[in-house]
């Protein structure tokens, strides 16, 4: 090979590993550099203005053990930091909404390392209940313009939005099995891999056999309870599909575990396992 050309190969090969050398860094550099700044907010004193916060708005926190207060608190550091909290119609985002949102969406998260919703970015926050509105086929397949009153929503596309006043009522009832919060943190958590249908990711494939099983059999038992009106621990809203269903049955997760655990065991392991909890301990 003449001098020139081993020139022009040994150049070639030098881009080659320059560009994979680029390509690589682009890759981690961004998470080292998200990883590196979420250390620096765990290790900020945890404002005292927040944690009085939590004294007087979440009633849960207290009985929650020492070592998931403190993991819950560092967790609501970064979520806060992350996210982007927009107030609609008039509303002025105050640390009071940040906090409260942050800690039950947070709740969720407890004894998952590392992990924030990657793909939210902003939470949408209206005074009360807001109308969104849409369009529904009638029994000819005609499609009319409808207008739904909801108190939360949460979209695949990065965003839950969710009324001010029904947050607080979720949080201050922490054993009714309601909470808007959990209900559409929850459907984030589903909406991770794609459209949410009530199947989150687990932590190993193997699992999802088992989940489907017993997701499946006690969501047809919710529909039959709904169709023949019979009232139960779950909401009937969570047999309007799986996806809702797993967004109920987390709220009574969390709110209701005792009942939960003695009405409908294999429910809670399940739930238990993703959710890497115990909150049957916690009360």
């Amino acid at each position: 090979m003449a001098g020139a050309d081993c020139l022009r190969f040994g150049l070639a090969i030098l881009l080659t590993l320059l560009l994979g050398a680029a390509i690589i860094a682009a890759v981690l550099l961004p998470a080292y550099w998200r990883k590196y700044q979420r250390r620096k907010l765990m290790a900020q004193p945890f404002p005292a203005s927040w944690r009085a916060i939590l004294k007087q708005r979440l009633p849960y926190f207290r009985a929650l053990p020492a070592d998931l207060q403190l993991q819950l608190k560092k967790h609501i550091q970064v979520f806060i930091a992350e996210k982007h909290f927009i107030g609609c119609d008039g509303l002025t985002v105050t640390d009071d909404m940040r906090v409260t949102i942050a800690a039950q969406a947070c709740l969720l998260l407890l004894n998952r390392p590392d992990y924030y919703y990657p793909k939210l970015h902003s939470i949408l926050l209206y005074p009360a209940a807001f109308i969104v509105p849409g369009q529904q086929a009638d029994a000819a397949g005609v499609m009319h313009e409808q207008r739904r009153v909801l108190s939360g929503e949460s979209w695949g596309q990065g965003r839950v939005i969710l009324s001010w006043a029904d947050t607080l009522a979720g949080a201050a009832n922490p054993t009714d099995g309601r909470n808007v919060v959990i209900h559409e943190f929850a459907h984030q958590l589903d909406q991770e891999k794609g459209i949410a249908n009530g199947a989150p990711l687990l932590e190993r494939s193997s699992d999802y056999q088992q989940w489907s099983g017993v997701m499946a059999a006690e969501f047809a038992a919710l529909q039959r309870q709904a169709a023949l009106g019979e009232s139960g621990l779950f909401d009937h809203y969570g047999a309007t599909n799986p996806a809702e269903f797993f967004a109920v049955i987390s709220e009574v997760f969390f709110e209701q575990p005792k009942a939960l655990a003695e009405q409908y065991p294999r429910l809670y392991d399940q739930l238990s396992r993703f959710y890497r909890l115990q909150p049957l301990s916690w009360q």
